[in-house]
């Protein structure tokens, strides 16, 4: 039987305190347009231990209650015991909101999170699960295969193709995590370790605080190499309320953090646009490790140097433009991968450096 929790802004259906080896986390916010596929994949999991599905209606104003509750009764008929909690009030409080509330309220020893317009494998949960414990600080993700098939090709590309060692060296770039949210299944115990989502709401890239929160407790990152997720590409999507910059400002402070503090100097590859934006948003003590920019743009490197004008040092300082091929590491590289037919990835290559000793991306 179940325990029911009342507060003025959200009812919580807690369960009985039985562990269940994997919680499905599925926040839900106005789905009903892909809430049927989304909870039929799970109820078509191939996964044979004790399984459970938690679900967190955040003030959806459309139908989704009614199919929370239609597929309830279908996967508790096939042993998958179903926990609903739902916030009541007349706005939603956030995704970060609605998946700390879904985790609180379910028992499971590894959460395996599902975002209510993406759809499982059935063989998602068990791969998984058996990743999951031969790493267990770890975020285990996985590839995908996105909808509709040609939208965001090179963040696909990206997802699916990272090595073993660019899932961690890669973590500074505008794609984000490198295991993508929606493939996210670790134990629960790491969960509290990490602290929770971000609860600040719309505009917050909870996932990204997350991520970054785990990668300094040290945690590991690892992808099963299947496709275990339908991943849906939707103008509604809660990713396109997080503001460009407010990702950036994130990502600066992370690699100040993780990569900048223990450099003494370091060449920023890319005069153009992006590389005079990181080097203005650094950090002062940070901007005066800068030795060089460095390009292969025949204009840029004539031009000799870049003057930062917004300083307020006398004289302004002027940082050296060189031909990448002059250039000192370690590099910070704001060139984005996969968009010149091949010719940066050419270039770097050249240099026989190692990414993430001699290198990160920041594209």
């Amino acid at each position: 039987m179940e325990k029911k929790q009342r507060s003025s802004s959200f009812t919580v259906f807690k369960p009985m305190s039985s562990q269940f080896v994997t919680s499905v986390i599925v926040p839900v916010h106005n789905s009903e347009c892909w809430l049927d596929e989304c909870l039929k994949s799970v109820w078509e999991q191939d996964f044979k231990q004790t399984m459970e599905l938690s679900v967190f209606n955040d003030a959806s104003k459309d139908s989704s209650a009614e199919i929370i509750a239609k597929w309830k009764i279908k996967l508790e008929d096939a042993g998958v015991p179903v926990i609903i909690g739902s916030n009541n009030s007349s706005q939603p409080r956030g995704v970060g909101f609605a998946k700390n509330r879904a985790v609180i309220q379910s028992s499971g020893a590894y959460l395996c999170f599902l975002d209510s317009d993406d759809v499982m494998m059935p063989q998602r949960v068990r791969l998984q699960y058996e990743a999951a414990i031969q790493h267990p600080n770890s975020i285990v993700g996985c590839q995908v295969r996105r909808e509709p098939p040609m939208s965001t090709e090179r963040y696909t590309r990206w997802i699916n193709n990272l090595t073993e060692e660019q899932l961690l060296t890669q973590v500074f770039t505008s794609h984000g995590p490198t295991v993508i949210m929606p493939t996210w299944f670790c134990s629960r115990e790491w969960f509290y370790h990490v602290g929770k989502f971000d609860e600040g709401g719309k505009g917050v890239p909870e996932d990204l605080l997350f991520f970054y929160k785990h990668i300094q407790k040290g945690g590991e990152v690892v992808r099963v190499n299947h496709c275990l997720l339908l991943y849906r590409y939707h103008p509604q999507a809660a990713t396109h309320s997080v503001l460009e910059e407010t990702i950036w400002n994130h990502r600066v402070r992370f690699l100040e953090d993780r990569v900048l503090s223990s450099w003494t100097s370091f060449t920023i590859w890319n005069a153009g646009k992006q590389g005079k934006k990181l080097y203005r948003s650094l950090s002062p003590a940070n901007r005066k490790k800068v030795t060089a920019f460095c390009d292969v743009d025949e204009k840029k490197i004539t031009r000799g140097f870049y003057t930062f004008e917004e300083s307020e040092e006398r004289p302004k300082p002027k940082i050296p433009i060189c031909h990448f091929r002059e250039a000192t590491p370690p590099f910070v590289i704001c060139v984005k991968l996969d968009l010149t037919g091949g010719a940066f990835e050419t270039n770097l290559n050249m240099l026989n450096l190692k990414e993430g000793v001699d290198y990160y991306h920041f594209n």
